[in-house]
C-alpha cells in the first residue's frame, strides 16, 4: 500500500454530530408536509444524499420548497443543535501539523458546510473544501473526490475518504482512494460494514495509527 498523505473527510455525522439537528430538520420539515406520518426511525434513510435528491423521492414538484424550509429550521437550530465528537479536534489538528493533505467532501452546500466548520474551529486545517455547490455529481460519484485531490495535488493511491455513510465508501472506492467508515456513523456499524470499507475507525484517534506517517 502506498503511503497516505492525503485525508478527505466528510463532515456532517464524521467530523461534527449534527445528527440530532439533521433529524430534527427532517421530522420538522416532512411532518409540515406530511402530518404525522414521520418519526425519527424513518428519517435515517434520508441522510447522506443531497437534499434535492431525498425530496424528490417524495415530492418532485415541491423539492425546491421543500428544501428551502428544511434548510431554514437547519440555520436557525444550528448552533444550539450541533456537538463535537471526542477526539476528532485532536487528531485533524495532529493531522494537518504532520503536514498531511487535508480537505472537506461533503453533500451539503457550502454555507453550512463552512458554518460547521467554523463553530467547531475547524475550518483553519481545511484549505480545500469541496461542497455541493462545486460539483455537478455528488458521492457516491466520484467527482467530488476527484475535484479534492486536484485542488491538493495528489494521486489516489496516496488517499483515504473518511466517513459515516455508504455514499462515503462508494464514492471512495469509485475514485480509487482507501475509505474508511466511523463506527459512531447514526446509521450504525453493521449498515457501513455491508459496503466493505478498507478500514473501520472505532474513534477518530485511530486514523493517526492508520495513515501511519507521510512521506516527505
Amino acid at each position: 500500500m502506498s503511503k497516505i498523505t492525503t485525508v478527505l473527510f466528510d463532515l456532517d455525522g464524521t467530523l461534527i454530530n449534527t445528527n440530532d439537528l439533521i433529524i430534527s430538520s427532517f421530522l420538522h420539515t416532512l411532518n409540515h408536509y406530511y402530518p404525522g406520518q414521520y418519526e425519527e426511525k424513518d428519517v435515517l434513510r434520508f441522510m447522506g444524499p443531497p437534499l434535492e435528491e431525498s425530496f424528490g423521492e417524495l415530492n418532485p414538484d415541491k423539492v425546491e420548497e421543500m428544501c428551502t424550509h428544511y434548510r431554514a429550521f437547519n440555520h436557525e437550530h444550528h448552533d444550539e443543535l450541533v456537538t463535537e465528537f471526542e477526539g476528532v479536534y485532536e487528531t485533524v489538528e495532529e493531522l494537518y501539523k504532520k503536514g498531511y493533505k487535508l480537505a472537506i467532501v461533503s453533500t451539503k452546500v457550502r454555507d453550512v458546510v463552512l458554518k460547521g466548520l467554523d463553530l467547531m474551529k475547524l475550518r483553519p486545517f481545511f484549505d480545500v473544501v469541496i461542497t455541493l455547490d462545486e460539483v455537478e455529481n455528488a458521492k457516491p460519484d466520484p467527482e467530488p473526490i476527484n475535484k479534492a485531490l486536484e485542488a491538493l495535488g495528489s494521486e489516489p493511491g496516496e488517499a483515504i475518504m473518511v466517513g459515516d455513510n455508504h455514499h462515503d465508501i462508494l464514492a471512495g472506492k469509485n475514485a480509487g482512494v482507501l475509505a474508511a467508515g466511523v463506527a459512531w456513523s447514526a446509521k450504525g456499524r453493521e449498515h457501513l460494514e455491508q459496503y466493505e470499507p478498507d478500514v473501520m475507525l472505532e474513534t477518530m484517534p485511530d486514523l493517526l495509527k492508520v495513515v501511519g506517517e507521510p512521506t516527505a
